[in-house]
């Protein structure tokens, strides 16, 4: 899985530098930070929706979309889904409980 994510995340940043009128990355990303999380604000209500109505193809296919467009706001802003993978992985030694917690 890492892999994937690795290899789309290579692909979001590449194109940020590209021309906006023939790649859908860098027309979001030259919006700004603002287009980027109305996306991903658009995309997380689509997939509640989603799984609210329980087809499982349209969970799948919105979860992507919304996948795909926090990897674009992550690279937007110097990161990558490895820092994201590593935070999960740090979690896993913790319990749910006890992390929430740590939060305050």
């Amino acid at each position: 899985m890492n892999d994937i994510l690795e290899q789309l995340m290579r692909v979001i940043d590449e194109r940020k530098g590209a021309d906006p009128e023939t790649s859908y990355v860098a027309s979001l990303q030259g919006r700004g930070l603002d287009a980027i999380l109305k996306k991903v604000g658009e995309e997380a209500t689509e997939t509640v929706i989603a799984a609210k109505g329980g087809d499982k193809e349209q969970i799948i296919y919105e979860m992507a979309d919304l996948w795909f467009h926090s990897l674009v706001l992550l690279s937007h802003c110097g990161l990558q889904a490895e820092d994201v993978l590593n935070e999960l992985a740090r979690r896993t030694a913790v319990s749910g409980h006890e992390e929430k917690a740590s939060r305050g």
